[in-house]
């Protein structure tokens, strides 16, 4: 496969970005020719060539709507959404939350002009949750009435409100789907917006959307699936395991232990600091190391910020409680589709290694580079994905 940067972040950034035509939610020639203006490993430049791309797409967007164009506008603000969560992922704060609203509201430029097409209705939600409410969307295709199968969404740790398109409503709508999705805690505007960090015992997010869900006239109780793309393949087999209305599962990839990831990049010496609650020390001898990298300081704070710290040491100690336990995967009972990207690079091996765990009807599903649907959520196979994904729902749930 083409190398566009020697950075895997960059590298992965683009697959994702050239994976997400396939749903009109990027232009490849719009990919590419931003691109080409940042230079390998360049943070800053990545963070303003997006936003330039970004803001002149909302100007044609803002265009099309004035001249009476809503279907291009609302193409148009999809791709800016995607764009402007582009350039809010590399940046640190206070550039990060400004770009994520410029991402939001692009996003719900779309749909708005969506909603008033008549192909899909849109609805947004506000699911109680604890002493607040946590906001989503229900999409709704054709005009047939009464109760249908539902899908419903789980984020990743930092995806964009565009991904909940790419990844699950624009295919499940063309085959009938009702299809729901929600900002949990420590995502989107559940983050940005109501300061709500993470949580491991997802079952106490996905049982008040379930709950919201089956009072709806629209939703057919019996016929609710879940999915959840990245580390929502930890937070969806960790919340069925004690929700059990939910007919079928999919976990993409499949994720055990999200600490993992985490504790790869640690030295040994500091995960015995960890390992040794050596909070002061550990926090101490972290500083002197991001000293020599501005950018593992971003990445850092990127990856804190939706736990809710500031401080490395309670950022991997809370990462450790993102682990299934023995008990909680003999609870599942729902059948469970579990994905195995070829060359996995966040949590190689957890996907075969919860899918041998489960006691339920479970399957491994597998993409391989050499139907170029290999890495992290398939990012360049969108296709395929949805087309094995969607084909193991409509055999588990069926229309």
């Amino acid at each position: 496969m083409h190398a566009f940067y020697k950075d895997a972040d960059f590298q992965f950034a683009v697959e994702n970005l050239l994976g997400r035509a396939f749903h009109r939610a990027t232009d490849v020639g719009e990919v590419l020719a931003t691109i080409d203006r940042i230079p390998n490993g360049d943070t800053a430049a990545w963070v303003a060539q997006w936003t330039a791309t970004a803001d002149r797409v909302v100007e044609q967007a803002r265009a099309a709507e004035a001249g009476g164009h809503p279907r291009s506008a609302a193409a148009r603000f999809l791709r800016a959404a995607t764009y402007y969560a582009e350039a809010a992922n590399m940046a640190g704060d206070p550039g990060f939350a400004q770009l994520w609203e410029r991402h939001r509201d692009a996003w719900d430029g779309f749909v708005d002009l969506t909603n008033g097409l008549g192909d899909v209705a849109v609805e947004r939600l506000a699911i109680p949750y604890e002493d607040t409410t946590l906001p989503g969307y229900v999409f709704r295709s054709g005009s047939a009435d009464g109760p249908r199968r539902t899908l419903v969404f789980t984020n990743g740790s930092d995806g964009s409100v565009v991904g909940v398109w790419t990844r699950a409503a624009a295919a499940a709508l063309e085959r009938g789907w009702t299809v729901v999705t929600y900002d949990g805690p420590g995502q989107n505007a559940a983050l940005v917006r109501q300061g709500i960090p993470f949580r491991p015992d997802w079952e106490h997010v996905l049982t008040p959307v379930v709950d919201h869900l089956v009072a709806r006239p629209d939703v057919d109780p019996a016929r609710i699936a879940v999915a959840g793309v990245s580390q929502g393949g930890f937070w969806v087999p960790r919340a069925v395991a004690y929700e059990h209305r939910v007919a079928a599962a999919v976990a993409d990839p499949g994720v055990v232990d999200v600490s993992a990831a985490m504790l790869a990049q640690l030295g040994h010496s500091m995960v015995k600091l960890l390992d040794a609650g050596e909070r002061e020390k550990f926090d101490r001898d972290m500083a002197w190391a991001l000293k020599l990298s501005a950018r593992t300081r971003r990445v850092l704070q990127w990856r804190m910020r939706p736990y809710g710290v500031t401080s490395p040491f309670d950022f991997f100690t809370a990462a450790r409680a993102y682990t299934l336990t023995d008990a909680e995967l003999a609870g599942i009972t729902c059948p469970m589709l579990v994905t195995d990207p070829e060359h996995e690079q966040f949590w190689p091996g957890q996907s075969a290694r919860l899918a041998e765990a489960l006691t339920c009807d479970v399957t491994l599903m597998p993409f391989t580079a050499a139907e170029g649907a290999d890495g992290h959520c398939e990012p360049l196979a969108a296709g395929l994905r949805d087309e094995r994904v969607l084909d193991w729902l409509d055999e588990h749930v069926p229309a």
